[in-house]
């Protein structure tokens, strides 16, 4: 799930560098962690909130085909 968050943020963003995922857990499950450069939160936001809605979807599909929860948070 890592591999695929970190795929995503860096087509979506102009600086791909400054992109990172931490794992964690917590009492959800599984949490990772997404931190992009200031200048491009927007982009993995979107307006309304729909991108970072979009990417939190894909990212719970691909984990729950793989039989396992994984949730996304997004870092300011």
């Amino acid at each position: 799930m890592r591999e695929l968050l970190e795929f995503l943020a860096r087509e979506l963003v102009d600086d791909p560098d400054a992109v990172e995922v931490v794992e964690s857990s917590d009492d959800r499950g599984p949490v990772l962690t997404l931190t992009v450069a200031p200048d491009d939160m927007g982009k993995v936001i979107g307006r309304g909130g729909r991108t970072a809605k979009a990417i939190r979807s894909v990212v719970r599909a691909a984990a729950t085909r793989q039989g396992v929860s994984a949730h996304v948070d997004i870092a300011d």
